[in-house]
């Protein structure tokens, strides 16, 4: 499944927080949510590589939910 097939399926709670700290480490409910709508875990592929504050996402979820965000038209990379 696609990042911008799992977004609808989040909580308006975690859409905002993934808005407003997009670029950021992940919380853990913010990662087990993600995971949960996903089938049980985060696609590995969306993640950049692991900072000390935990995951990250990829440069291409981070510009789409940028553009989400922005109510822009997201690109196809999600």
């Amino acid at each position: 499944m696609n990042f911008s097939a799992i977004w609808p399926t989040l909580t308006a709670e975690t859409r905002a927080w993934l808005s407003d700290h997009n670029g950021e480490a992940l919380t853990q409910r913010v990662v087990d949510e993600i995971g949960a709508a996903n089938g049980g875990s985060i696609d590995p592929t969306w993640l950049a590589d692991e900072a000390d504050e935990g995951p990250t996402f990829n440069d291409g979820i981070v510009d789409w939910i940028e553009a989400v965000a922005n109510d822009e038209e997201p690109p196809d990379t999600a």
